[in-house]
């Protein structure tokens, strides 16, 4: 079983604006995250666009490996973990604090984030940037909130 804790969040009102932190944050059933550009745009469909996770050891990784510097945020996933082996939950439950979700695929990084970050972080977050998942069960989350994979 995976746990691990939830670092940060991250929400961008419009595709292409820059995000910015909060502390809390309600997870709606078939929108994702309230207040950020996929629930806003409705992108429900249950293909893993309603919420994104990235480890925070990945962003670490980049730079040490990669020497790409990221803060948490520029990834552009909506929710920073520490100690979850995110690769390992496609297919899977996991809460983060009220919320339940099922990790769809993995969030492969795209020419479009290296464009709105810097040069050789697609390449650099390849097989590390990340989960897309969708809500099972809406609630609150929190920074801070544990996040545990559950049994299947």
């Amino acid at each position: 079983m995976t746990a691990g804790s939830l670092l940060a969040i991250h929400v961008a009102a419009a595709r292409g604006e820059p995000t910015r932190s909060i502390e809390e944050a309600l997870v709606v059933v078939g929108r994702g995250i309230e207040g950020d550009r996929n629930a806003a745009a409705g992108r429900a469909g249950g293909n893993g666009r309603e919420v994104t996770l990235i480890e925070v050891e990945a962003i670490e990784a980049v730079k040490l490996d990669d020497g790409i510097e990221l803060a948490p945020g520029d990834a552009r996933r909506n929710l920073v973990t520490r100690g979850v082996a995110l690769n390992h939950l496609v297919g899977r439950t996991l809460r983060v604090g009220g919320a339940l979700l099922r990790g769809v695929r993995l969030c492969e990084p795209c020419a479009y984030l290296e464009g709105l970050t810097k040069p050789g972080v697609r390449l650099a977050l390849v097989h590390r940037g990340g989960l897309r998942a969708d809500v099972v069960e809406g609630g609150t989350i929190r920074v801070g909130d544990p996040i545990e994979a559950l049994p299947d």
